[in-house]
């Protein structure tokens, strides 16, 4: 009788190892899929800043060639209504 018992504590303890084993398998998992998608927004976050960058860039050289063109220069109305 006793050593049905003791087989039954060591099967539920088995199971409940199993369980717990089971558990951290699946919180390692997550970390790793969690650090994966910090990676991807770290990595996105730079693109962004480079882009915005480069926009700055291209925005300042857009309005020196307006600037420099006749084409792009204001007129006055009212000397032409004269």
């Amino acid at each position: 009788m006793i050593n049905a018992d003791m087989d039954t504590i060591d099967a539920e303890n088995q199971v409940a190892l199993e369980g717990k084993t089971g558990l951290i398998n699946q919180v390692l998992q997550l970390q790793h899929t969690l650090e994966d998608l910090s990676a991807g927004v770290d990595a996105v976050k730079e693109e962004n800043l480079k882009l915005k960058s480069e926009n700055q860039v291209l925005g300042q050289y857009i309005e020196n060639l307006m600037s420099a063109s006749s084409v792009f220069q204001t007129t006055d109305t009212k000397s032409k209504r004269k």
